[in-house]
């Protein structure tokens, strides 16, 4: 059986897109070969690394990367995994479907708080969230 390529794909790739990825990776890789990538790349977010980390995920040696460099390959599904990134998707050869799944930014959901755990409660909540989208894979991405 081949597996299912599966890009996420965000704003800038350096945290719910890899996160996504990781997940991915770590739950599904036997039937499910991710990619993650961005419209721009921001670098890896290291509190993202941190939290997913915790859960027994290692995403530290993931790239950050543009979108362009993935549109060559023969993708079967791209997720979006933000807003913005589901409306300035590139176009994708036909045979790939684009599904959007959006989740909250946690940098932004932890803008402007002062305490470490707070911040980092924000990052574990979209975490787990992320997590239990993916465990739905390949079936919750509907059609198949």
């Amino acid at each position: 059986m081949n597996k299912l390529k599966i890009l996420f794909l965000c704003t800038g790739n350096s945290c719910r897109s890899q996160m996504a990825e990781g997940w991915a990776c770590h739950l599904k890789g036997d039937v499910i070969t991710p990619f993650s990538a961005g419209i721009t790349a921001h670098g890896l977010n290291p509190l993202a690394v941190r939290v997913m980390a915790e859960a027994g995920v290692d995403i530290s040696a993931q790239e950050s990367k543009t979108v362009d460099r993935m549109v060559s390959l023969a993708l079967d599904v791209v997720v979006t995994v933000c807003g913005h990134a589901h409306e300035v998707c590139p176009v994708f050869p036909a045979k790939t479907r684009v599904v959007h799944v959006g989740f909250e930014d946690p940098p932004f959901l932890a803008r402007g708080l002062q305490d470490e755990q707070s911040v980092l409660d924000c990052y574990r909540r979209v975490r787990d969230e992320i997590r239990e989208f993916i465990q739905t894979l390949p079936q919750g991405l509907g059609g198949g």
